[in-house]
């Protein structure tokens, strides 16, 4: 098919809202172009070779003009095979997604348009108000605001909008509120006209102010807010106090910080979002491969001389069957081997790799499955436990003690992210109200990176997946708000929902 841009809607901030075609594109991408106003959590969808270039802008500030984004994407389009242009909303709502597409025909660029979820909508549907209802608006307009509508040569015709029944949506019409206002009233809408108020429309950090054409300016400004913005007026802003959703949430406001690794961080994430927390992801953690496997490939190599492993994490599952496959191996080597599994997410990794573990522990702190398995007998037992390169020795100790041949080999190296310190130290300052910690590398970590900044982390609500965890902040002079019930994110959540709640 040769060369292509697609110009892809990212949608209205809700990176679930990005289409199943959108998110295709993003999967092929050699080059990404992409906008401020959008999840930078789609970006985890391309390619890690894929070339990112953000072009961003905001009012009074801009990376790039429209006429070099317009040259960057005919120079990548004509020299890559898939280039995406991400653009917040629809390319074609207020998106100047019909100049770059002109632009990339004029040059004989093959493109598509993928259409995105647009503000307009989204942003009311979010704050629990339906642009059309019958009975109280059967039409509605949208309108860009980025003008001053007292202009003489204004292309919106605001006398004609201001007599019309139906719903006006404003994008982009922040800074010209007041103006808007003043000529809606003064060419026929009543001054008591419902009007609704939505900053970050979709985000975890939408905000929604209500009230009529004559209070929303002092309201707005009373609830300190300011662009984004998308305002909504006419009736259909009265059926917010029925249908409101998203902001009814249990954790809808709540600032939570998630400190796993980049891999792990997904799910307690997607969970909490749910929940209408806003997320903020800061990896404390970086899983990264050993520059030798020598020692876990001469392990793997003699496997079936071991009578038990014991997987410690995700990350051991994942490294162990690495290498496994690079042997030309598989789960069915691991057959004549008892298996134990520490955690529910350690138990599902080796699901998904066909193993079922043959013990769990109840407990996953080290000194519990020690005490666990000292009901067994392990004397002249042969034990492989693959691990982190920063993986504590207790269980290997432990079982030791009881008679068993413990072999304890790094499978995985467990690392500080680069260029994390100075973002760790901008979020805390900035504040958060809930930190939570997966693990005893996470409290480590971020004790070290904000070394005589540390004392921000009591400034929130932090809680702990475990005894382990809570004995490691207790050494580093952290304090922890609740231990998880189990050691678990289900468990996680449960105590913060337990908490807000009360």
């Amino acid at each position: 098919m040769g060369n292509i841009v697609f110009l892809v809607g990212a949608g209205p901030g809700d990176p679930g809202l990005l289409t199943v075609k959108g998110s295709k594109c993003l999967q092929d991408a050699n080059v990404v172009v992409y906008d401020r106003l959008m999840d930078n959590s789609l970006l985890d969808l391309v390619p890690s070779e894929c070339e990112r270039i953000f072009v961003g802008k905001s009012r009074g500030r801009q990376a790039f003009t429209q006429d070099e984004i317009n040259e960057i994407l005919i120079d990548r389009g004509l020299n890559n095979r898939v280039v995406v242009r991400l653009k917040g909303g629809d390319p074609f709502v207020f998106g100047r997604g019909g100049e770059e597409a002109i632009a990339l025909s004029n040059k004989g660029i093959n493109f598509e348009i993928v259409p995105g979820i647009t503000s307009s909508i989204a942003a009311a549907a979010y704050a629990g108000i339906p642009v059309t209802h019958r009975g109280v608006a059967t039409n509605f307009t949208v309108i860009s605001g980025s003008e001053d509508p007292t202009k003489s040569t204004s292309m919106v015709p605001w006398d004609i909008l201001a007599k019309t029944q139906g719903t006006l949506v404003v994008l982009m019409g922040w800074a010209s509120l007041p103006q808007i206002i003043e000529v809606l009233i003064a060419n026929g809408r009543t001054p008591d006209t419902p009007i609704a108020l939505v900053q970050w429309g979709t985000w975890a950090k939408q905000k929604t102010v209500t009230g009529t054409l004559s209070s929303i300016v002092e309201e707005a400004r009373n609830q300190h807010l300011g662009s984004p913005v998308v305002a909504v007026i006419g009736d259909v802003v009265k059926l917010r106090s029925d249908i409101k959703w998203f902001d009814s949430k249990p954790l809808f406001g709540i600032r939570i910080l998630v400190t796993r690794s980049r891999t792990q961080s997904s799910k307690l994430k997607s969970k909490l979002f749910d929940l209408g927390a806003e997320v903020i992801e800061l990896p404390m953690i970086e899983v990264t491969e050993l520059e030798d496997y020598a020692e876990l490939d001469e392990a793997l190599e003699s496997i079936s001389s071991f009578n038990w492993m014991f997987f410690t994490s995700a990350n051991s599952v994942e490294s162990v069957f690495k290498r496994l496959h690079v042997q030309g191996k598989d789960s069915r080597d691991l057959s004549n081997i008892k298996i134990m599994a520490i955690g529910d997410a350690t138990r599902d990794k080796l699901l998904n790799n066909g193993i079922k573990a043959d013990f769990i522990p109840v407990k996953s702190a080290s000194e519990q499955v020690v005490k666990e398995l000292s009901v067994f007998e392990w004397e002249d037992t042969r034990i492989f436990i693959p691990a982190s390169n920063i993986a504590r020795k207790v269980i290997k100790e432990g079982l030791s003690g009881l008679g068993a041949e413990v072999l304890q080999i790094t499978a995985y190296n467990n690392g500080v992210p680069e260029e994390i310190s100075h973002r760790a130290i901008d979020v805390l300052k900035e504040g958060v109200d809930v930190i939570t910690f997966a693990s005893s590398s996470t409290v480590d970590n971020l004790v070290d990176i904000l070394k005589e900044e540390k004392h921000l982390i009591d400034r929130s609500f932090n809680v702990s997946i475990g005894p382990t965890t809570s004995k490691t902040a207790n050494e580093r002079d952290v304090k922890i708000s609740v231990e998880a019930k189990d050691p678990s994110i289900e468990s996680m959540i449960d105590s913060l929902l337990s908490h807000y709640k009360d």
